[in-house]
């Protein structure tokens, strides 16, 4: 085996130009696609994090995945008989028994759960109205829920606790109203309730609609604002394991019937999308490996013509057409395996001068930086892809070789 490295290498060295072209070709190919694909891939997680991290996993709500048969339907499943215009009678929506549900997801290992009532409301001040939603809940069991109390300006969800009349507000909301903190705001509820909350806190996530709309108060004080004593319109849920929403949430819909929807199933065109993008960048980035290989295929089998007589030699000294096609496949590995030592570091060189580039987005009021994927995986598929590239670049070559007959070499034939 050292014979036929030694003796690849001499080919190599042969045509040193070319040969350093080719590598060089496999160099800027491996970084690119490095850093292409960190890039890509450290975005695709970035945005995957905020939407898992900012939304709960699973959210129970007061539905039914399929409507529940009416007692005529049952009683006489195949009638002739249909009856339209009925109308259902009033009732007070909401999950019943969310208490017990609440204490056997508290019970299983790496659930938390709090239940949520929510409600539309509209914010008087000042002789001006604004719709909002009302978030009803309890804040020592929301804090390990959601991420909202990372985004708190002023105040705390804690708050809350102290003062249940109290009302925590996000910022664009106060600035349409010209309202601070300590000040206080009159709430009329759909149901035509009026009550009056002291603002306890305000949070900014950057999200204009949401800090404009969203609301968060004590869920006692919103069940009697909606005349639903004792009732909550959603469960939320967060995993220790996120990618175990899905099947999570198929067990809990099958337990309790309520409608359970996780972040998977609520964002598949999001998901489908960013599938979609990956397959473009790695096609894309991929090209640029590809066009190196080529390089390594014309240097490889210039090498195969120009030393017709030294493989003719070989072979009538005792070496077998695999040994041969062995040392030119050793040369294509050879520049592959240069390439990637030589280009993950510039490809690494290249991520980090990325990261270091702040801009800022069209609606963004604070500049961000390029996210990336500094995790193995990536550096691992450069380095297979332009490992793979090359040793298939020089496939057909080595083959050529392995095939030429010393015979018709060594008697001047063709």
């Amino acid at each position: 085996m050292r014979l036929l490295v030694g003796i690849a290498l001499k080919h190599l060295l042969f045509r040193k130009r070319q040969s350093l072209v080719s590598l060089l070709g496999i160099v800027l190919g491996v970084a690119f696609f490095l850093a292409i694909a960190a890039l890509m891939q450290g975005s695709e997680k970035d945005f995957i994090t905020r939407l898992v991290d900012n939304a709960p996993h699973i959210t129970m709500s007061d539905e039914y995945r399929t409507p529940r048969k009416q007692p005529v339907e049952e009683v006489f499943p195949r009638a002739a008989l249909e009856l339209r215009n009925v109308q259902p009678l009033t009732e007070t929506r909401g999950i019943r028994g969310y208490e017990q549900i609440l204490s056997d997801l508290h019970r299983t290992p790496g659930t938390r759960a709090a239940a949520v009532l929510t409600g539309q409301a509209l914010v008087s001040y000042a002789g001006r109205d604004f719709s909002v939603v009302l978030n009803g809940m309890n804040p020592e069991e929301i804090k390990g829920i959601t991420t909202i109390e990372n985004y708190m300006k002023q105040g705390s969800i804690d708050d809350l606790i102290i003062d249940p009349d109290g009302i925590v507000i996000g910022t664009e909301l106060a600035k349409r109203l010209s309202l601070q903190m300590g000040d206080n705001i009159t709430i009329v509820a759909s149901t035509g309730q009026v009550r009056t909350f002291k603002i306890l806190g305000l949070f900014r996530t950057g999200r204009s609609d949401y800090d404009e709309r969203q609301t968060y108060v004590s869920l006692k004080r919103v069940q009697a604002l909606l005349n639903r004593p004792n009732r909550a319109n959603s469960i939320i849920i967060k995993l220790d394991d996120p990618n175990d929403a899905y099947q999570v949430a198929e067990q809990l819909e099958e337990r309790y019937l309520y409608k359970s929807v996780s972040w998977q199933e609520a964002s598949e065109d999001l998901l489908s999308t960013l599938t979609i993008r990956n397959i473009i960048m790695y096609t894309v980035v991929s090209t640029v490996l590809i066009v190196a290989a080529f390089g390594i295929y014309n240097v490889i089998s210039t090498v195969v013509m120009e030393k017709h007589r030294d493989i003719a030699i070989l072979k009538s000294m005792g070496f077998h057409g695999r040994d041969v096609q062995r040392i030119f496949l050793g040369e294509g590995l050879i520049l592959g395996l240069l390439g990637c030592v030589m280009g993950i570091p510039l490809g690494a060189a290249i991520m980090a001068g990325l990261m270091q580039i702040r801009f800022n987005p069209p609606g963004a009021s604070e500049p961000v930086n390029m996210p990336m994927d500094w995790s193995w995986p990536q550096f691992a598929i450069a380095a297979a892809f332009a490992i793979g590239a090359a040793t298939v670049a020089s496939l057909l070559p080595a083959r050529k070789a392995a095939r030429v007959k010393p015979v018709d070499i060594l008697r001047g034939g063709t």
